[in-house]
Order: C-alpha cells, then sequence, then structure tokens
C-alpha cells in the first residue's frame, strides 16, 4: 500500500516517511548541521545548506503534507512566521478579509506589522459565509479564516467559503491549529493553504515552537518556499524532529483530548456559578451543524464565562486551579487555563475584543489527557471557593 492511500491514524506514523538512506534509521535522525558537501561546485546529495533544507525538516514537511492531505509541506520557526510568510505572497494595496475573532498574535502581525507595510485588512464575522461576499473587491487577495476561532470557538463554513474565494480568484488560508488533520482537513473543502502553529497538537508536548503552511498546487508552494528561503525563518533539526515525534502520537492524544474536552464542557455547562459555555459540540452553539458536518469531533477547546461576568472572579479562578496550569499556549497533553484579556489576546483594543465577545471575564480551557475526574474535581474546587 502506498502511504499516501493510508488511513489517518496511519498516516500520523507512516505517511511521507522512509527509513533513513544513510543506516536505516527507522526514526529520522536529527541531522545537526548547517552545511554539506560537494562533490563539485553545484554538485551536491540533495542537501547544500540548512536554511535551504535539511533531511530532518524535510522528513516532517512529507509527513505535514501527509496528514493534511497535501502535496507540500514547509516548517518555519512558529506560527507567526509561517503566517509571516503567507502575508509576503501579498503587495501595497493588497486588501485581506480576515475573521473578527482570531488570535491576539495574528492580529498584531495583521495591524501592526504588515498594515505599514500597505497591506488592508478587514475584520469581519464569518458565522454567515454570504456575509464576506460586500467585502470582496478588485483588491482582495486573501481571506484568513480560523475555525473554530480562538477563543470563542465560532466555526467558519470552510466549503462555503472556498466557493465563494474560487469564484473571486481569491486565495483561502485556514488556521487549523484548534482542529488539527485529526478533526477536519481543510484543503478537502476547498482552502489553498493550511497553516499550524504545530507548537501546539501537533507538538503536544509544551517542549517546542514551530509553524506550519500545507498546500495542494505548486506554483503557490513554490512562492512560499522561495519566501521561506530567502526569509529564514525555518524551523531547526531538534525542534522538527520533536514536532515529527509528536505527530506519531496526534491520533491517540486527541481522541483523549476531545473525550475530556465534551466531559468538561457538559460540566461546566451544568455548574450553577458558570454562565456561558463556547464548544462547538453544543446543539445550540452557532453552526453546530456546520462543525458536525466538517469535522469529525470537536475539540478540547473551550470558553466561558463565570456567573456575574466579574472580571476579579475569573482572576480568582484561574488562580485556584491546581491541576489546570495558568500559562499561555495549548494542545498540550497538560490542561491549561488561560485569561484571554490579559493573556493571548492582549494586543486586540479591549473594544474591538469585546466587539467580539472577549470580555474580561472570558477562561480560555486546553484540556489535557490527564483523568478527567481529576481535572472536573478540580475546576469544582476553583468554580465553589
Amino acid at each position: 500500500m502506498d502511504n499516501k492511500d493510508l488511513r489517518f491514524n496511519s498516516k500520523t506514523i507512516h505517511g511521507g516517511q522512509q527509513p533513513d538512506k544513510a543506516y536505516g534509521a527507522v526514526m529520522p535522525p536529527i541531522y545537526q548541521t548547517s552545511t554539506y558537501a560537494q562533490t563539485s561546485p553545484g554538485k551536491h546529495l540533495g542537501y547544500e545548506y540548512s536554511r535551504s533544507a535539511n533531511p530532518t525538516r524535510t522528513a516532517l514537511e512529507k509527513s505535514l503534507a501527509s496528514i493534511e492531505n497535501g502535496k507540500y509541506g514547509l516548517a518555519f520557526a512558529s506560527g507567526l512566521a509561517a503566517i509571516d510568510a503567507v502575508l509576503k505572497l501579498l503587495r501595497p494595496g493588497d486588501e485581506v478579509i480576515s475573521t473578527n475573532d482570531l488570535y491576539g498574535g495574528s492580529y498584531r502581525l495583521f495591524k501592526q506589522v504588515f498594515e505599514g507595510y500597505g497591506i488592508v485588512f478587514r475584520f469581519i464575522g464569518m458565522q454567515e459565509a454570504n456575509n464576506i461576499r460586500e467585502y470582496i473587491n478588485d483588491n482582495t487577495k486573501l481571506i484568513w479564516v480560523e475555525t473554530p476561532t480562538n477563543p470563542m470557538m465560532n466555526i467558519i463554513d470552510i466549503k462555503a467559503i472556498s466557493n465563494i474565494a474560487k469564484k473571486e480568484k481569491v486565495l483561502l488560508a485556514v488556521d487549523n491549529t484548534f482542529a488539527t488533520p485529526y478533526l477536519q482537513t481543510p484543503l478537502d473543502l476547498g482552502a489553498d493553504i493550511v497553516m499550524h502553529s504545530a507548537t501546539k497538537y501537533l507538538g503536544g508536548h509544551s517542549d517546542v515552537v514551530l509553524g506550519a503552511l500545507v498546500v495542494k498546487e505548486e506554483e503557490l508552494a513554490n512562492k512560499l518556499y522561495f519566501i521561506q528561503n530567502a526569509s529564514g525563518a525555518v524551523s531547526g533539526p531538534m525542534d522538527s524532529f520533536l514536532v515529527l515525534r509528536g505527530i506519531k502520537t496526534l491520533h491517540v492524544r486527541m481522541q483523549r483530548h476531545c473525550e475530556n474536552g465534551e466531559k468538561i464542557a457538559r460540566f461546566l455547562k451544568k455548574h450553577s456559578k458558570v454562565d456561558k459555555v463556547f464548544w462547538p459540540g453544543f446543539e445550540d452553539h452557532p453552526n453546530h451543524g456546520v462543525a458536525k458536518d466538517q469535522m469529525n469531533g470537536f475539540g478540547a477547546m473551550i470558553s466561558f464565562v463565570p456567573k456575574g461576568g466579574c472580571y476579579e472572579d475569573a482572576i480568582k479562578i484561574v488562580e485556584r486551579l491546581k491541576i489546570f496550569t495558568l500559562a499561555e499556549s495549548l494542545g498540550g497533553v497538560e490542561s491549561l487555563a488561560g485569561h484571554p484579556a490579559s493573556m493571548t489576546h492582549a494586543s486586540i483594543p479591549k473594544e474591538e475584543r469585546e466587539k467580539s465577545g472577549i470580555v474580561d471575564a472570558l477562561i480560555r480551557l486546553s484540556v489535557g489527557i490527564e483523568d478527567v475526574d481529576d481535572l472536573i474535581e478540580d475546576l469544582e474546587q476553583s468554580l465553589e471557593k
């Protein structure tokens, strides 16, 4: 059976992979080198300088392409470096339409870096796909989507947005960090580019920072490979190795993440001291039907607001947690809690945050793979004090 015909659980382990050519190592070695011997100027064994390509990074990039059902993978030094490469496809005067509920670091990169180079960004609600049509004009070159969004867990219909983008000849990029290819594969739904902060679920152990892009179309891939090499924000061999190792257990980790996430979400929804819970698995969650159609599960990212909607109460809740760790990031084996307004989304002005529901009392959870009863007991004690 060809690797490309494997089912997902097998692709995480074997997809795009071959035993190492030198000694047959089953796990790709860490090629900790910057340069490679040439037999004659320009003649080499496929590698010349590790910014351009490195065997460990190549193994990761092939794995990334495989699990996202793409053809070309690119690994970067961080998720933001990957987004930076996508935006470098644009020119001054080009316009980008982005969801108005997105990761604060993405917003900061858009507004405080690339807006200064003449790129125009429009932030809109995309829960109703047709809303996007009135914002598209001749200058629109890119639509940037997160789904589920960070941190409100809004669901965007990738296929519907893709149909509009293709008709208007606009690139569609999807940040698939929260869902991972275990839950959804945006390229199969019509997206042109998939982005990951591989720091999160793909790495899975909170020990590496890395970003990824996956595409199907060769011309687009070549443009991005050029930017990757020319700009130089590549992942190092050790980081590439760690994410590749993480991907090999992605399916089993995500299964437990999702099982725990559902139990935590339902616990919070019934709790007397919780006002609102945002999780796509609830039937009354906006676009739940879309999530059910385009995802294979609802994930382990949950946001909630305690009763009273008080900032001070939210801070006390996250400070009292004992098993959930108060920390930035998400997607590791350990459960994390965060306060978006003062942490991950602090770079977004308060007025803009609150328009999309990121109120000062909002708490975001990344549910890990611990025993779920321990996690529930931890939340219980924190909410009840």
